[in-house]
Formats: structure tokens, sequence, C-alpha cells
């Protein structure tokens, strides 16, 4: 069965999940890629190093971005959001950067393997780390649950669907 998910049901798989998709524009084509993320209700927190990715994000603020929950190929829940980038600073990107670390050390805590960032050797010093948010305008989600139907052969010519 596919279906729509209800706000409540898109806002239960944005709070459980912590890896997403971001999709941008960038010289005329859209690129997407993959982040760790937090989020608060509102707004999906995350950082990133200054490169390409920040400065299109800069110039063409509106994103997407998208968060998937995969049983099986037909067990599934799809998550798809727009918003607008928002560089943090100051007192709302240390906030960020707290939701960030907290989600961090509780997939620490609970054993699930990060990524290690490399270390250049040749870097004189630690890289900036940027702070953004995408403040969401528009949510939708959708489904599909092969485990609604479930088929019970009682005889040769007998099927219940229930």
């Amino acid at each position: 069965m596919y279906g729509e998910l209800t706000q409540e049901q898109i806002d239960q798989v944005l709070y459980a999940e912590f890896i997403g998709r971001l999709g941008y524009q960038m010289q005329g084509k859209m690129c997407i890629l993959p982040i760790n993320y937090v989020y608060d209700g509102e707004n999906i927190y995350a950082n990133t190093l200054d490169g390409s990715k920040l400065w299109m994000m800069r110039l063409c603020p509106d994103v997407c971005f998208q968060v998937d929950q995969i049983k099986n190929s037909s067990n599934w829940r799809s998550v798809l959001v727009w918003g607008t980038f928002e560089e943090l600073k100051a007192e709302e990107g240390a906030r960020a950067l707290h939701l960030l670390t907290q989600q961090f050390m509780t997939m620490i805590a609970s054993g699930q393997p990060l990524h290690e960032m490399r270390k250049e050797a040749h870097a004189p010093s630690r890289p900036r780390i940027i702070v953004y948010r995408i403040h969401l305008t528009e949510k939708t989600g959708r489904f599909e649950n092969s485990e609604v139907y479930n088929v019970n052969v009682t005889g040769p010519q007998e099927q219940e669907i229930r």
C-alpha cells in the first residue's frame, strides 16, 4: 500500500534520523550530498567546511532536503522538505553546534559508527566549521508498506485478505 505521511509522521522521520541528503543548485545543475543533521521541529541544522557547497547555498539559498527510513524495498518512508539556507553566527551558531554535538554524542554512546574527518598533514591550522540551518517552508512524505496486506491462502480458490 502506498500513501502520504501525515505531518506528525513526517516529523517523526525527521527526528529519528541523522543522515539526510541536501539538494542545492550549482552552476545550473542540481547537486545532492549526504549530510549529518539534527531537527528541532522547525529547522534542519548542519555544519560544513568552507567550499563550493557553502558558496552555492550563499548564492542561491533555496534548497531541499530528503530523508529515508528503509526496512526493505517494499516497506519504507521518505520525507522531502524545502527551505531556505541560513548561515549561523554567534549565539545561534553556538546553539546549533550544541544540538549537533548532542546528536553525535548520542550516536557514539549507542555504538553507531561515525565517519572520521581526514587530517591533512600539511594543514597549518584547523579548518573553520560553518554552522547553518535550513528553515523549512514545506514538508511532504510518502510511504510504502506491503505488510498491510497479509494474503493467507485457505483453500484452492479462497483467499483472505486482511
